[in-house]
């Protein structure tokens, strides 16, 4: 599917990115990925790692700046978009730059991909979306609703827009793994509240989940990865055994479960072996047999939330994953 053409990567420097980039350029040989990010010292740092590889280019640039934005897309067939406002603290304390970056950057970014004849966009979005009750949720729930109606806005054109959805990514920047290996030795790792749960996912399969959206979309799809969950007290325990947990409290805006499909949702939505599938409600989408393919429509009522989950991470496959990838995280 990428074999000889261009892809170019909003915040590509991120985790996502770190990931993405080298398992896309080892199974597809694309012509060129861009790395487009705002940070040239993240950009620096990743480019050291790709010395001597000529299908990497490094664009400095942000998704609020719609010229620039323009200018990066020049020849590029495929984008996957990762840029994002995400920590849910300093959303809630600087709204304005989360909307000109989650929203007003997707705005850009659909403009920009249309008018320069890209085949096809895949969004990443979060669990924090579905039911969203903070502004980071808010954000990404009307950054998803743009990039569905993407593809109806300009009539005619040929960009075709998706969006995939996951929950707590293991290992990724900022995410509680890492955060409890950095504290373990101290003998306390601060717990929430002993009832959240948070489902699990790699970024090995949301890289694939991406994969397979190019590859299967027709266009207005939500993607969502079927994976399992845990709970927060027994993550705790598979990272530090013997150390004391201490009750904190749910911080603002936080969920004491995740949810990736809710209730309304579930009137469009379709299961498959691997994952669910949201279709659009609009123009009569949610009803197209090429969207469908060979999916079964979830039952009324039906709910993905990391509490209701049929699967369930055992302590021995988290301590596998955390041996095999916590050296990695420090890179990431």
């Amino acid at each position: 599917m990428f074999q000889d053409k261009t892809i170019l990567v909003t915040g590509g420097t991120g985790s996502f990115g770190h990931k993405f980039i080298p398992m896309t350029l080892e199974k597809y040989n694309p012509k060129k990925i861009i790395v487009f990010s705002r940070d040239e010292m993240k950009q620096w740092e990743m480019a050291k790692l790709y010395q001597g590889d000529d299908r990497l280019r490094f664009f400095i640039g942000d998704v609020r700046d719609r010229e620039r934005l323009y200018r990066a897309l020049d020849g590029v067939d495929y984008v996957v978009h990762a840029a994002a406002t995400k920590i849910v603290p300093t959303a809630e304390y600087n709204p304005f730059e989360c909307v000109k970056t989650n929203i007003n950057g997707a705005m850009n970014l659909i403009d920009a991909c249309i008018d320069k004849g890209v085949k096809g966009v895949v969004a990443l979005s979060t669990d924090k979306a579905s039911s969203p009750i903070n502004l980071y949720g808010a954000t990404k729930l009307a950054s998803d609703k743009l990039f569905v109606a993407g593809n109806s806005y300009a009539g005619g054109h040929e960009t075709k827009f998706s969006v995939v959805r996951y929950g707590n990514v293991m290992g990724s920047r900022g995410s509680v793994i890492p955060f409890f290996m950095s504290i373990k030795d101290k003998g306390v790792l601060p717990i929430t509240d002993p009832r959240m749960t948070r489902f699990m996912i790699s970024l090995e399969q949301g890289v694939e989940l991406v994969w397979h959206a190019f590859e299967d979309m027709v266009g207005g799809e939500i993607y969502v990865k079927k994976i399992p969950s845990m709970k927060v007290t027994d993550l705790a325990r598979v990272v530090a055994p013997d150390a004391e947990q201490d009750v904190i409290g749910i911080r603002p805006g936080e969920k004491l479960h995740e949810q990736m499909i809710s209730a309304e949702d579930a009137y469009y939505t379709y299961e498959y072996p691997e994952h669910f599938k949201i279709l659009p409600t609009i123009n009569e989408w949610a009803t197209c047999k090429e969207r469908i393919k060979d999916g079964t429509k979830v039952p009324e009522g039906f709910v993905y939330a990391s509490d209701n989950n049929r699967e369930w991470m055992s302590d021995e496959e988290l301590q596998s994953w955390i041996d095999d990838n916590f050296g990695e995280i420090g890179k990431i």
